[in-house]
């Protein structure tokens, strides 16, 4: 029996793909077992889908000043040594690790035992944690050509990023009567991010009945930014945040206006969503989003406008060139080497425990 270790959390986005990865891992006859932290996101996800989960200590490594930096390095050591435990007894073949900071002792404790490490890259840079967990990694995935540049030669493959099988299940009839929708309109999708966006919201609602002479609108505005005055309008529906019927809203859109979150575009790309991106600007973020977005355009799969430069006009005529252009994206999306990561992911696995002297 092969056996494997999942790691990675801290946010939703650390997460998510590891889970996407759980049921094709399983079919090729894979043990799995997630180590996280002790109350991270990632615990409560794991722990819901039946996975053996073990917590470690973990801290944050931070780019600035914070009085628990001086604790945080101690958490960290810590956590080494309850993961090198771990690993002693659970024995695994290999560990995939997704990032964010619990991964880290996680990783540096596989390479003290020989064991093969594949760790998965979202942005276009690697973040702290990745950088941290280079050096231990046999091959690192990652979802841009540009990232190849920024990690070691030999090492890297672009395979984009794992998506929930789900996604690729919904049903754009089902979409259509959950929003109660026509069929005589196309559809414009509006995804503001986890906690949503505030001047991504204002701006669609700004030109919403402009919007509306040409679509019907699903907007997913973020916890508390319900507009309450909005309520009833026709060809216009806003939910705070949608789980379940997720797939069935992707299979009804026909284009989509997004933040350009790593996890969230690579969703896109693997559904075939003509996009409109608006990235979080550098002023609130590393500029990750910015790096990836203008990818995305690069490569043909997104059209992109900067949060600074919307206007009403602006926003209203890209909205109306991407939906009269999608099928020039859809045409880059399916040459894109970026698609099927699971598979991708999952072969690298397979050749790599393959490949490797076993820790057995």
């Amino acid at each position: 029996m092969k056996r494997i270790v999942l790691t990675g959390g801290g946010t939703a986005g650390h997460v998510t793909p590891n889970i996407a990865l759980i049921p094709h891992l399983q079919d090729l006859g894979y043990t799995i077992d997630y180590i996280g932290s002790y109350d991270g996101i990632e615990k409560r996800l794991i722990e819901e889908i039946g996975i053996p989960y073990y917590g470690i200590s973990s801290g944050k490594l931070r780019r600035y000043f914070d009085l628990k930096n001086f604790s945080d390095p101690f958490r960290v050591v810590k956590g080494y040594f309850e993961a090198k435990k771990l690993l002693k007894d659970i024995r695994p073949d290999i560990i995939f690790s997704k990032g964010g900071f619990v991964a880290v002792p996680v990783v540096q404790a596989a390479k003290s035992l020989s064991i093969p490490v594949i760790i998965h890259e979202s942005d276009m840079t690697p973040g702290l944690a990745n950088k941290l967990a280079l050096p231990a990694a046999t091959k690192v995935c990652c979802n841009f050509p540009e990232t190849l540049k920024n990690l070691p030669e030999g090492k890297a493959v672009v395979t984009g990023s794992p998506i929930r099988q789900e996604l690729h299940d919904g049903n754009r009839l089902a979409g259509m009567k959950f929003c109660g929708f026509s069929a005589d309109k196309p559809v414009l999708l509006i995804i503001g991010g986890s906690q949503g966006s505030v001047a991504v919201n204002q701006a669609i609602r700004g030109i919403l009945p402009d919007l509306l002479n040409t679509f019907q609108v699903v907007h997913l505005c973020g916890k508390g930014n319900l507009d309450e005055s909005l309520r009833g309008t026709t060809g216009y529906v806003q939910y705070e945040y949608i789980e379940k019927e997720l797939p069935d809203l992707f299979a009804l859109a026909d284009v989509v206006v997004s933040r350009a979150g790593a996890n969230a575009i690579c969703e896109l790309l693997e559904l075939r969503k003509p996009s409109l991106l608006i990235p979080l600007p550098a002023s609130s973020s590393r500029g990750d989003q910015i790096l990836n977005a203008r990818s995305f355009e690069k490569q043909g799969f997104s059209a992109v406008l900067m949060e600074e430069e919307i206007t009403p006009e602006g926003l209203l005529a890209r909205i109306e060139e991407l939906y009269r252009n999608r099928q020039t994206y859809l045409s880059a999306m399916e040459h894109s080497a970026a698609s099927d990561a699971i598979e991708k992911i999952t072969a690298l696995i397979e050749a790599t425990v393959t490949h490797s002297d076993s820790f057995h």
